[in-house]
């Protein structure tokens, strides 16, 4: 494969990434049309994605994608200037084709850079859609730019004939004195028919005088033309160079040509984001028209203290159109923003940092092992150095985690729609509120967490909140409130999805899961012991099958994959008030800091956001609990629970640890300090092993087991109902 042919695939790698992005953005702020009382930033923001999407679509020769979003954009640019007004309808119309486009961006990012016929013909049922919205548009009257005398007067002379094919519109008011000085006018018009075919010409006399004061060696009239030709702007200048000295000549884009010419701004790659070089790349104006412009610029701030912008001043010598200038305002922001966010951020390869991390795992147990041999000899100066090292490699460890931390606010986000489109399928008037969008998390985490929350949501809407006629009768607002929360405890993340319906129904989860089988019928069940039955699996209290997952259909699949986490999750329900389900998960799943324990010649890491404190075992030992200040603390011997042979040491530490309000002691043989862990799975066959969340190697080369604390916290509970 050639360089060039490498430097493309990764460019349109690129194109990809970036497309998505922009269709995020683009559906959220669709999302937040309705609810926001001044919209025009939002809708500035949704145009310039659209528009970028369409302009690197085209770099890429994408013409497929190019010719769907053009609609798009159009229906969103006339929404931009007022021609449309923000409704329901528009947006339910505009969201399905951020799908489609999510779609063709995918198919390219597949490596089918081809157009799908079968996917055209949906895009064009989507447009059809779209398409009333610019018919019933009102068409912007037609204005052409004249010279200053026919703006006092004369405009309808000057606008006639344009709808006659052309691409050029000349505005010609020669020198009075040019025929004295041997200019003949008709012989530039001559000459300008060398660079293409004039299509029109029409002449005007607003400048002659009355007869008696008129000079027949004078030149009077006027002309308007209008040319169709290739040259550019800066040829057709050159034709009038000798008579341009008190001539007024205007060489302007024919007003059908000007989407061409935004198009072809909006397409420039350019670095430089001055409003005038923009016009200048894109063949608007000429070097000469820029430079007349920035003198006048120059000028007024001289004259009176205040510059007017360029972009004014060239409408007002009147070398190029208003519309094109608010293209390159457009197109400069966009620059702008552009190198803004690539000053605050730079993309890496997820694998690239995935790579960093294990790196670092591995100089974690490396600096252990230094640490370990520096105690071994004794030498206070070596371990001085040592400990210098652990520090900043734990300092590594936490800036390079950093780096894979996210906003949950990103995946929230995603929510909107889903709660607006399947609002409108349920028949439910229903709104989604988010909190805790800033709270950070690893993004191996949130790629993780989508799908149970994406059925925790659909189920909370479809069996939890309550129909608005149900609502009225139980004295509720008609529309239901679905919430979505996130905030750090204890060094976890915490995801709470609440609503505000019915809540569950205790009784009947109860009957279901003793005829079930799950429980005995004399079974004495907390309220949370109850719901949580809803996670057995095929568990269902639904009295019929809907299209949406039913409250616990699927459950035990949401459980199995926070557990997969690592993570726990819990209900919370009052009966007629709602439900909330909450999900408690690890901050990250590759480096903790741990607290080292020695059981016979094993050893254990409990995670020290877990540990409390540490006391000495009393000498009374034969008891499974102790008082620590005035609370009973029930006892967990890990020589026990992992039937650990040989003597017991003498003297026995407890160290107390804490899970959602549960406290247990773990009793071990010898406390062995802190240290940073890095959590290596067990595998499948360890995965039936309860109270074991995994493994790490010491700095002596030693696997030792990292304990799951709320597993053993649970067991624990359970132990007293068990005798």
């Amino acid at each position: 494969m050639s360089n060039f042919d490498k430097e493309m695939q990764e460019a349109l790698h690129n194109f990809t990434i970036e497309c998505a992005e922009l269709l995020e953005s683009l559906e959220s702020g669709l999302m937040e049309l309705e609810e926001i009382d001044n919209p025009d930033d939002t809708i500035n923001s949704i145009f310039r994605a659209a528009h970028t999407i369409k302009g690197s679509s085209g770099l890429f020769g994408l013409d497929h994608i190019v010719n769907f979003t053009h609609v798009v954009e159009s229906v969103l640019d006339a929404v931009r200037e007022g021609k449309l007004a923000v409704s329901s309808d528009l947006i339910a119309a505009l969201l399905p084709c951020c799908d489609h486009l999510n779609l063709l961006i995918a198919e390219v990012a597949g490596g089918n850079v081809q157009e799908n016929l079968e996917h055209t013909a949906v895009g064009n049922a989507l447009l059809d859609v779209l398409r009333p919205y610019l018919n019933s548009e009102a068409k912007p009257s037609s204005h052409a730019v004249a010279t200053r005398e026919q703006q006092d007067g004369n405009v309808e002379a000057m606008a006639g004939n344009q709808e006659k094919s052309g691409n050029w519109h000349l505005f010609l008011q020669f020198n009075e004195d040019c025929l004295r000085d041997g200019m003949d006018p008709i012989s530039f018009i001559r000459y300008l028919s060398t660079l293409g075919e004039i299509v029109d010409l029409t002449t005007f006399s607003h400048a002659m005088p009355e007869a008696e004061k008129m000079d027949p060696e004078s030149s009077y009239l006027g002309f308007e033309i209008i040319l169709k030709s290739e040259a550019d702007k800066h040829s057709i200048e050159n034709v009038f160079d000798f008579v341009r000295e008190g001539s007024q000549i205007h060489i302007l884009p024919l007003e059908e040509r000007i989407p061409y010419y935004v198009d072809l701004i909006n397409s420039l790659t350019e670095d430089n984001a001055q409003l005038g070089e923009l016009l200048l790349k894109s063949g608007v104006i000429t070097q000469r028209e820029l430079d007349e412009g920035l003198k006048a610029q120059k000028n007024q701030a001289e004259n009176t203290q205040a510059s007017a912008r360029i972009g004014e001043i060239l409408v007002e010598q009147q070398v190029v159109q208003q519309p094109l200038v608010n293209a390159a305002l457009e197109k400069q922001k966009q620059i702008k923003d552009n190198k803004a966010r690539e000053n605050q951020s730079i993309r890496v390869d997820a694998d690239r940092l995935d790579k960093l991390i294990d790196l670092i795992g591995e100089l974690v147990i490396s600096s252990a092992a230094v640490s370990l041999k520096a105690k071994e000899n004794g030498d206070a100066a070596l371990q001085e150095v040592s400990a210098s090292v652990i520090s900043l490699v734990e300092e590594v460890r936490d800036s390079a985690l950093q780096l894979r931390m996210v906003q949950i606010g990103t995946t929230f986000s995603r929510f909107q729609r889903v709660v607006r489109d399947v609002s409108k399928e349920l028949g439910k008037d229903i709104k989604l509120e988010i909190s805790g969008a800033e709270t950070e998390v690893d993004k191996s985490v949130v790629e993780k967490i989508g799908d149970p929350l994406m059925h925790l949501v659909r189920n909370a809407m479809d069996h939890g909140i309550e129909r608005a006629e149900v609502r009225a009768e139980r004295g509720k607002p008609v529309q239901g409130t679905l919430r979505l929360n996130a905030y750090h405890s204890s060094g976890n993340i915490v995801i709470e999805v609440s609503d505000d319906g019915g809540g569950l129904n205790r009784d009947k989860i109860l009957a279901k899961a003793i005829e079930k089988e799950l429980i005995p019928a004399n079974a004495n069940l907390t309220d949370s012991e109850i719901y949580a039955l809803i996670f057995a699996p095929g568990f269902s209290t639904a009295d019929q099958i809907s299209n949406l997952s039913g409250r616990g259909v699927g459950m035990d699949v949401v459980k199995s994959n926070i557990t997969e986490l690592r993570g726990e999750i819990h209900i919370d329900s009052i009966p007629g008030q709602g439900t909330t389900l909450k999900i408690h998960l690890p901050l990250t799943l590759a480096i903790i800091d741990g607290f080292l324990a020695g059981v016979g010649e094993s050893s254990y890491v409990i995670p020290l956001d877990r540990v409390v404190e540490c006391v000495e075992l009393p000498l009374n030992d034969s008891c499974d609990y102790m008082e620590l200040r005035g609370e009973v603390l029930p006892f967990i011997r890990l020589r026990q629970l992992f039937k650990k042979q040989g003597a017991t040491s003498r003297r026995q530490n407890v160290i107390v640890v804490e899970h959602l309000g549960l406290k247990a002691g773990l009793v071990v043989d010898k406390l062995m300090g802190e240290l940073q862990t890095v959590i290596k799975p067990l595998g499948k066959l360890f995965g039936h092993v309860q109270g074991v969340g995994g493994s790490t190697i010491l700095g002596s080369g030693e696997v030792a087991l990292i304990i799951d604390v709320p597993t053993l916290l649970k067991f624990q509970e359970q132990l007293p109902k068990a005798g």
